[in-house]
């Protein structure tokens, strides 16, 4: 079978998501399994370079996982014409300014999100990529997990009649640096730097909502900083000035109500560290990152209220397991070959750079409800 080179420029993948879902378990295996097969036989090989600002750990990332190429000369990669993907998960703050001089190098864009700290300048940059007439896709990676997947799978089977509500619960203890190195980057936690949670997490909860339930129609956000000082990664103390907790309910269409609490403050006491708790007419069901439960109407115990003696129902055993009867493969993996068969006409492919202005969307909507005190609908994006 042939084999043809996809050349990738890989900008901003020495850090910890870029390295290990981007590069590792994405591009790197993909390219040692023999590549992407199409229909028509021939196998698509990623042969990436990897591009930023510290050669050092550039140089230590190829060498670990076989690359031959690297560099920190970022117009000097654009100009190579026969790398004609680029792809790019640094900093959301010089997000539009790199894909920008992607676009104009006349590259197909492929990047994380958010695709940058506003709406305005996100559109902007799905316009741009519009008139260039390029392949532009964002990644959307929680949609490739096989808790969300199975959910959509009872929902497309009628498991949960009509929807009636969504509850979902993410987040973890992020240490504070002082004494246990916190497992987050300082930049998170400074508004000026882009961090924030708002601004990180309901870009994932908008496209998580509008493709596994129904599209969002309204939002109503309440931030916090609860944890004011952190110690960066050398050793420095310094004002947290980003929320770290968001608290944020949403009407989706169809009257289904989602509440969604994010915080990097909490400790876990729940399956997984994001949950998702869908309550239906005919049914409900509880996912994680890879598991899911499910109880039907009919299996649905009767509670009763008598708050005189102590539970002994074990509610949890209420609900069956979801079996694993598909394949599922790592989920950044699988969009990453998805989005290859779409630059070779053989998927189409929807999670377009509109899509992530559409999350971005939601999060400066987040922010100003959470600022003014109030619901505020979300108005639809012209493309």
């Amino acid at each position: 079978m042939a084999e043809q080179r996809l050349g990738v420029i890989m900008h901003g993948v020495t850090g910890r998501m870029g390295t290990n879902q981007h590069l590792i378990r994405s591009i790197a295996a993909i390219r040692d399994a023999g590549g992407v097969l199409l229909r028509d036989g021939r196998r698509i090989v990623p042969d990436p370079i990897l591009v930023g600002r510290d050669e050092d750990k550039l140089a230590r990332l190829a060498r670990a996982n076989g690359v031959t190429r690297w560099s920190t000369d970022l117009a000097a990669a654009l100009a190579n014409k026969d790398d004609t993907l680029f792809f790019d998960s640094a900093s959301t703050q010089l997000r539009p300014t790199v894909v920008r001089q992607a676009i104009d190098a006349g590259k197909d864009i492929y990047c994380e999100k958010p695709t940058a700290t506003t709406v305005e300048e996100a559109l902007a940059l799905h316009h741009y990529a519009e008139k260039a007439g390029i392949r532009h896709g964002v990644v959307q990676d929680k949609l490739f997990l096989p808790g969300l997947m199975k959910l959509r799978m009872l929902r497309d089977s009628g498991f949960f009649g009509r929807i009636l509500s969504v509850r979902g619960e993410f987040g973890y203890w992020v240490f504070e640096g002082d004494w246990q190195e916190a497992q987050r980057p300082s930049w998170n936690y400074r508004l000026e730097d882009g961090g924030g949670i708002i601004l990180d997490m309901l870009c994932h909860w908008r496209y998580v909502l509008d493709n596994t339930f129904a599209n969002v129609k309204a939002v109503s956000c309440l931030g916090a900083t609860h944890i004011p000082e952190r110690v960066d990664e050398r050793g420095q103390a310094y004002q947290a000035t980003a929320d770290d907790a968001a608290y944020a309910t949403f009407e989706l269409e169809g009257g289904i109500i989602a509440q969604i609490n994010s915080s990097w403050c909490t400790r876990v006491r729940r399956d997984d560290l994001v949950t998702f708790h869908v309550d239906g007419t005919h049914g409900s069901a509880v996912a994680g990152l890879t598991d899911c439960r499910s109880q039907a109407r009919v299996n649905t115990p009767r509670p009763v209220w008598n708050p005189d003696q102590k539970q002994g129902h074990d509610f949890f055993e209420d609900w069956q397991v979801v079996p694993d009867n598909l394949d599922y493969p790592n989920g950044f993996r699988a969009q990453w070959e998805l989005f290859i068969r779409h630059l070779f006409g053989e998927a189409e492919w929807k999670y377009t750079l509109l899509e992530g202005a559409k999350g971005v969307q939601l999060a400066e909507l987040g922010l100003k409800s959470w600022q003014e005190r109030r619901w505020l609908d979300i108005p639809a994006l012209e493309g």
